[in-house]
């Protein structure tokens, strides 16, 4: 797994907050696989992935 900046943001920005995160960016990136791994660090996990066209 590569070491993205954005898993510590994630991590951190849990911790301090436990409030909803909007994840934006350029497309193929590894946003969807981050959230996805950490999701993983819980019982149950919901992922709602929001599309434009």
């Amino acid at each position: 797994m590569l070491k993205r900046k954005i898993d510590e943001y994630i991590r951190n920005f849990y911790a301090a907050t436990r409030n909803a995160l909007l994840v934006t960016g350029a497309r193929q990136t590894g946003k969807t696989y981050s959230i996805r791994e950490f999701g993983k660090t819980f019982k149950s996990f919901i992922e709602i992935i929001l599309r434009t066209t």
